[in-house]
C-alpha cells in the first residue's frame, strides 16, 4: 500500500539558511488548520522529512506515502502544501515549481529510490491509520463508561466476555 519518494537536490548558493527558516515556517505550519485540512485532502501522506547535508550544500526529502507516485505529486499541487513545498524547493536548484508540467521530469531525475523500504504497517493506509485511531478513541470513551462497568459485571454477559474474541478485545485495549 505504501511507497517511498527520496529526493536529493543541490541548494543554491547562499541558500541554505533561508531554506532553513522556511522548513522552520513549515515546521511551525503542521499546527496550522489550513494544512491539517490540505493533508487530509491529500488523505495519502504517512510521513515528510527534510534534512540540510553537506555543509548546507544538498538537501534531502524523504516521505512515505500511498497509492500512485503520479497521484501523490498532483495531490501536492493542488492543495496548501503544494505553495509550502515549493518556498522550501524554490531554494534548490533547477526546481521548476510543483504546478509547473515538468516537475515531475524534474523529481524523477533526483528521485534516488531506497535500496530497503521497510513499514511498520504496510498493509495499512492513512486513511485506515486515521479510521482506526478514530474507532479507538470511540471505544476507550466507551470503555470509560459507567454503563460499561456496569456490562462487565453484569452475569447475563458472563458468556460474551468468556470468549477469546472478547478477552483479546479486553486485552488489547488495557495495552
Amino acid at each position: 500500500m505504501s511507497n517511498e519518494f527520496t529526493v536529493f537536490t543541490e541548494i543554491k548558493p547562499g541558500h541554505a539558511d533561508a531554506m532553513r527558516e522556511d522548513l522552520a515556517t513549515l515546521a511551525d505550519a503542521t499546527n496550522d488548520e489550513r494544512v491539517h485540512a490540505a493533508l487530509r485532502q491529500i488523505g495519502t501522506l504517512h510521513d515528510a522529512r527534510h534534512v540540510i547535508f553537506d555543509n548546507d550544500t544538498r538537501h534531502m526529502f524523504a516521505s512515505v506515502f500511498d497509492g500512485s507516485w503520479d497521484a501523490y505529486i498532483d495531490d501536492f499541487a493542488q492543495t496548501d502544501v503544494g505553495d509550502r513545498f515549493d518556498k522550501v524547493f524554490s531554494h534548490t536548484e533547477g526546481f521548476p515549481g510543483v504546478k509547473d508540467p515538468g516537475a515531475k521530469d524534474w523529481f524523477v531525475a533526483h528521485q534516488a529510490p531506497a535500496g530497503v523500504f521497510v513499514s511498520s504497517y504496510p498493509d495499512l493506509t492513512v486513511q485506515q491509520v486515521w479510521k482506526d485511531q478514530r474507532v479507538s478513541e470511540a471505544f476507550q470513551a466507551v470503555l470509560d463508561t459507567p454503563e460499561f462497568r456496569a456490562a462487565l459485571d453484569n452475569p447475563a454477559n458472563a458468556e460474551l466476555m468468556a470468549t477469546p474474541a472478547f478477552q483479546k478485545l479486553l486485552e488489547e485495549a488495557s495495552a
